[in-house]
């Protein structure tokens, strides 16, 4: 059987926007593809894969336990209904019921952001309260402090560029809060780039997505203590049956994770290097202004930020971009600042220049706000 856009109708993508869900996050090596097909071909004890491999990854990761789930979002409800229940059987079964009082989570006010959902909706269905502490443009320990009842269940703290920055508390902070209060602290770090980072300032879970930055299957991690991965692993057994990963992709995102630590990423300085003629040339062309800059969240990337002047709003520009095909997508968050950003990392050289050509072609034209 032969798969090609024109088969289903579809457009060719130039994804500039970054690892985004949106198109399908990532590509995935052949070594990847390797283990995914081992597993499409043979039969396991699908909980005796679900613990082997979860061993496997704590050890390369220096952590007690790792539970494999179908996405990040899954692995905050199934994180969330795991520090409710605390390993209850009845409650994995029942993870609305009224038996369990303790149900509040708190997060700082400016991480409750919409990623594609907002993270309360993923909180909610993992049957926690949200409760913000603290306000959209700051989150101090004592903010976090003065929202502690006897029904808090845990803390969540998100760690991304869709939230506020400016300060907030930082993770080692949030621990600190937790173990004051004898509270597990929750991490969502799903396209974060550190694997080591979160557990080491104090988190007792940290999630992550394998499809982001290991460039990994469709699928997601859970890392931390023990216990409590293992009460997220319990979940499968409740709300997580409807979130379960196939065999294929367990194996996909274990092999993920082992080239990511064995194969150094593309770093900023190689970024820029890439950049400086893809911005040199985007500045050839009127009413445009490009420059490289850093990621918002201070990862180490590196961008294409894009200044559109002249007859057009970056929006106008935006919305051209992804009518040909190839569709062009780009970063829009700072569209109202009349800025498009271009995310390089799953870009080639022949892409950029497609890029610069049809954004010639839609300066050159005649437009209006």
């Amino acid at each position: 059987m032969t798969i090609n856009l024109e088969k289903f109708g579809l457009r060719e993508v130039i994804n500039a926007s970054g690892r985004m869900t949106i198109l399908g996050v990532s590509k995935v090596s052949s070594s990847i593809q390797a283990a995914q097909k081992f597993g499409g071909e043979h039969f396991f004890e699908m909980s005796d894969l679900s613990i082997q491999t979860g061993k496997y990854l704590a050890n390369l990761l220096q952590v007690d336990d790792v539970q494999i789930v179908s996405c990040a979002s899954a692995g905050i409800a199934q994180s969330i209904a795991a520090v409710i229940g605390r390993g209850d059987l009845y409650h994995a079964y029942h993870p609305y019921s009224d038996k369990f009082s303790r149900r509040e989570i708190i997060l700082p006010k400016g991480h409750n952001v919409d990623y594609g959902t907002p993270v309360e909706v993923m909180i909610e269905q993992g049957g926690g309260q949200v409760i913000e502490a603290g306000y959209a443009n700051m989150c101090t320990v004592r903010h976090l402090e003065m929202m502690v009842t006897e029904n808090t269940a845990a803390i969540f703290y998100v760690k991304s560029h869709h939230t506020v920055q400016k300060s907030m508390l930082t993770v080692t902070q949030a621990s600190e809060v937790a173990r004051k209060f004898q509270l597990p602290l929750i991490v969502d770090a799903a396209a974060e780039e550190d694997l080591f980072n979160y557990i080491k300032s104090g988190a007792d879970l940290v999630i992550y997505s394998g499809a982001k930055a290991m460039e990994g299957p469709s699928s997601g991690m859970v890392i931390g203590r023990k216990d409590f991965v293992e009460w997220v692993r319990l979940q499968g057994c409740g709300l997580g049956r409807s979130m379960k990963i196939g065999k294929d992709n367990i194996l996909g995102l274990t092999q993920a994770v082992e080239d990511y630590l064995n194969n150094s990423a593309e770093s900023g300085d190689e970024m820029q290097q890439r950049l400086a003629p893809f911005i040199t040339g985007l500045n050839q062309i009127a009413d445009i202004e490009a420059k490289s800059v850093q990621d918002s969240a201070g990862r180490d990337i590196y961008r294409a930020s894009v200044k559109i002047n002249g007859a057009k709003s970056a929006q106008t520009v935006i919305r051209e971009l992804k009518m040909e095909n190839p569709a062009i997508y780009t970063r829009e968050y700072r569209a109202n600042e009349g800025i498009v950003e271009f995310d390089i990392r799953s870009v080639n050289t022949e892409e950029m220049a497609k890029i610069t050509n049809r954004l010639q072609v839609i300066m050159e034209e005649k437009g209006c706000h």
